[in-house]
């Protein structure tokens, strides 16, 4: 049961109580069908039907002002929208301009951040993209974004890309009214859970990729291996800098005022499941910077390899080359010239001679 001091807000039915028609007319850019994903009211922990947002707010509130330990509150969810619908929302939940400024443009910092009695919460999605051949361009890692607004009675989320719709979460929660009755901060929870399980995914599934990588490199290496190292690394990279940003604020939110006391141990849950992706993050980019080390040396050693090979077969041809060369200036005084055995003999000098040269390379390791 969320606690009634959770934010110290007080509303007035003056203030709040506002008809559908009123709003529409002081705010015409209601959000649009396009980027409105849906939106609820929800009571004791169950959804109340609405025919509008601005309804739904009117029920919420006028439901909090009547009970005795405020429970109800309005979650709307947002798929890219544009600045005025998001200053819509602004004005009729309070939202500060500061925070509103950064759902329209994205590209933000994950964070946490307070304006007031209300939480402004940044995430970085994460999606893994299989692909059957992967190629120097090919993106393994989608990132996005989802802004969440907490207030006393409103969950606003914000979600940027196409990955990681919060759909499932809205159903996991609608499907248990116990989860629902925790309130906004019981929502911000779900959907950090939610987001937090996604980078565990995905760091398995780059760990897997870089294991695979690894075995590839100490059996044969070639120039396209090095270039899949460099391809998954950066995607490491990408991964690390949407998740190690929110270890630190999502340690500190069990400690704020703001949550209530039976959500903090969820939250820790949380920080805890963030804190292994960070670390297996940060092995997987260690392991990263590893296997390219490897696979740089390998392809040294192979390519002195192949040089000691040439190196070996120049010296072995090079005596029957040079003898070749010495009887091919057609002096009139060189020995053998006329003799009977001299060409065979000639030409048994030259086998005994590579043959000598070849079992010593062989013996050095060379060949």
């Amino acid at each position: 049961m969320r606690s009634a001091t959770l934010f110290p807000r007080r509303y007035t039915r003056a203030a709040t109580v506002v008809s559908p028609v009123r709003e529409h007319k002081k705010f015409p850019c209601v959000p649009s069908s396009e980027s409105l994903i849906t939106f609820g009211a929800y009571i004791g922990g169950r959804k109340v039907a609405a025919d509008g947002i601005a309804q739904a707010v009117q029920l919420v509130r006028q439901h909090n002002e009547d009970a005795a330990k405020p429970d109800a509150y309005v979650w709307v969810g947002l798929f890219e929208p544009e600045a005025p619908e998001v200053e819509w929302l602004a004005e009729t939940f309070g939202l500060h301009p500061l925070a509103v400024e950064d759902a329209v443009k994205a590209h933000q910092r994950p964070k946490v951040e307070r304006y007031g009695d209300s939480l402004f919460v940044v995430l970085k999605t994460v999606a893994f993209l299989d692909h059957e051949v992967l190629t120097e361009s090919a993106q393994i890692i989608a990132t996005g974004e989802i802004m969440v607004f907490v207030g006393p009675d409103f969950v606003v989320t914000v979600r940027h890309g196409a990955h990681s719709p919060l759909s499932d979460v809205r159903e996991k929660l609608e499907d248990k009214p116990k989860l629902l009755n925790r309130g906004p901060t019981g929502v911000l929870h779900a959907i950090a859970d939610h987001v937090v399980d996604k980078y565990l995914y995905v760091a398995d599934q780059m760990q897997a990729e870089l294991e695979e990588v690894e075995a590839a490199v100490f059996a044969e290496v070639s120039s396209r291996d090095i270039n899949r190292i460099y391809h998954l690394k950066r995607e490491m990279l990408e991964l690390k800098r949407a998740v190690a940003p929110l270890s630190t604020p999502f340690s500190q939110l069990p400690q704020r005022r703001s949550i209530p006391s039976d959500m903090r141990e969820y939250f820790r849950d949380v920080s805890d499941h963030l804190s292994r992706v960070c670390e297996q993050v940060q092995s997987s980019n260690e392991l990263s910077d590893s296997i390219l080390q490897a696979a740089l040396a390998r392809t040294n050693a192979l390519a002195n390899e192949d040089m000691r090979k040439i190196s070996s077969w120049v010296a072995i041809l090079a005596v029957p080359t040079m003898i070749a060369g010495i009887y091919g200036m057609n002096f009139e005084h060189m020995p053998a010239l006329d003799a009977v055995w001299g060409y065979p003999v000639v030409v048994g000098v030259m086998v005994v001679a590579c043959a000598l040269l070849h079992r010593a390379f062989r013996r050095n390791g060379w060949l």
